[in-house]
Order: structure tokens, then C-alpha cells, then sequence
């Protein structure tokens, strides 16, 4: 798991947290900031994934060549 995997996830589960008090609280503007937080911290883990997915095909370039 690189750093990217591992803050976009943390932005993820900050993004949940701020969704479920903006809820909670009727505070649609904190529920669109959890919503956005989610959707960013979505994208950092994705580049995360593709990272690591670059990482494994070139070692495994490695090990046929």
C-alpha cells in the first residue's frame, strides 16, 4: 500500500464522517463537503491503485526477463 492508497482512503472516511453529521445536524453544506471529501479521496486512492498496479507489472517484467 503506497501513500496515496492510504491518505485517499483517510479522505474517504473523513468525507463519510462529515456526510453523516451534516445529516445528523441538518447542514447540507457539511454533508456537500463530506460528499466532495469522499469523491477526492476516492481519486487519490485510485491513483494509489494504479501506482501499485505499474509497480507489480514492471516487477513482473523483471522476473521474465
Amino acid at each position: 500500500m503506497n501513500k496515496d492508497q492510504v491518505k485517499g482512503t483517510a479522505e474517504k472516511m473523513k468525507g463519510k464522517v462529515n456526510e453523516a453529521v451534516g445529516r445528523a445536524t441538518d447542514n447540507p453544506a457539511r454533508e456537500l463537503k463530506g460528499d466532495l471529501q469522499q469523491e477526492a479521496g476516492q481519486a487519490r486512492k485510485n491513483v494509489g491503485d494504479m501506482k501499485e498496479a505499474a509497480k507489480d507489472m514492471a516487477k513482473d517484467v523483471k522476473r521474465h526477463h
